[in-house]
């Protein structure tokens, strides 16, 4: 599969993956965004992120909001009608008062909405219970990246290992949850190890897959490489949904830099994305969720033509 993925004409993967997108999907389009609960001063040392401390980085940092600004965040995403909201914190797990604090908050704003707002905890590496007491909380879905393939991941991250990100998403599972898992792309990765992803995401049984592009940011250790070409990311997105049919293919980070002409979101759609994160990201700017309705507007209309 790999070599078909990158020696195709890209019109022609194009036409399979848009077949595929539509089969199982129609032409529908899902969306979510996220809030930053907790930034920075990560103890981790992923070489791509902004928000590790062992990184020079301009991120802002600030510990777990307070209730009122959590909720008053929340509350705005909600009012846009936006279907899926994520609740996300720095670092590799929480400390077990931080971990308290969002029990609480999220048991007193879901109110018996998590489930019906789409509302998503995505808090680093977690043990049975503490995934436990989210699910009883509200929240309908855990988010988890294994961000590469095993072999490659020690390139990126020394300061935890591959398997234990696998086992929290294998213990979501196991509870019940709809799991939401992808990777980062653009990192010095091999078309191998991003096969060996997909393979694994595949496995898990994920409902939806993030695909994240590299945004290097000044201050870390992968500020100087060059992002993906466009080319390059449409054949990712690709490889991705041919792997995973069933999957949500959800493009998020790094969609501005390897894809700034909005035209070509139209690709994306083409590619077998059927779901994007809007707005902002955790410490970069994203794309207004006006916008983004203006895209899907524009190309469901051009769906018919594809």
């Amino acid at each position: 599969m790999i070599t078909d993925i990158v020696n195709i004409p890209l019109e022609d993967l194009l036409k399979e993956t848009n077949r595929v997108r539509t089969e199982m999907f129609g032409t529908g389009v899902d969306l979510c965004a996220i809030v930053n609960v907790k930034s920075g001063r990560c103890a981790m040392d992923c070489r791509f992120c902004a928000q590790s401390q062992h990184h020079d980085t301009a991120v802002d940092t600030y510990p777990l909001l307070h209730n009122e600004e959590l909720a008053l965040e929340t509350q705005k995403l909600w009012e846009q009608n936006i279907p899926r909201v994520g609740w996300v914190s720095s670092g590799c797990s929480p400390a077990a008062k931080e971990l308290d604090a969002i029990v609480a908050m999220a048991t007193t704003l879901f109110a018996g909405k998590g489930a019906h707002r789409g509302c998503c905890a995505s808090l680093g590496q977690l043990e049975t219970p503490a995934l436990r007491q989210l699910k009883s909380a509200g929240f309908s879905r855990y988010h988890h990246n294994l961000e590469t393939s095993e072999r490659f991941y020690p390139s990126i991250c020394t300061t935890q290992r591959w398997r234990d990100r696998r086992a929290t998403v294998e213990r979501a599972k196991e509870l019940g949850w709809t799991v939401c898992s992808g990777g980062l792309f653009g990192l010095g990765e091999t078309w191998e190890d991003r096969w060996e992803l997909a393979l694994t995401l595949q496995k898990l049984e994920v409902d939806s897959v993030p695909i994240n592009f590299l945004n290097p940011i000044s201050g870390t250790p992968l500020s100087d490489r060059t992002p993906l070409s466009t080319d390059e990311a449409l054949r990712i997105v690709a490889l991705f949904r041919l792997t995973l049919p069933k999957a949500t293919i959800r493009i998020c980070g790094g969609r501005p830099t390897v894809f700034a002409n909005r035209d070509q979101d139209e690709l994306l759609l083409r590619a077998g994305a059927n779901a994007f994160m809007t707005g902002n990201y955790l410490t970069t700017s994203g794309i207004s969720l006006e916008k983004d309705r203006e895209m899907i507007e524009r190309c469901s209309k051009l769906d018919n033509m594809l």
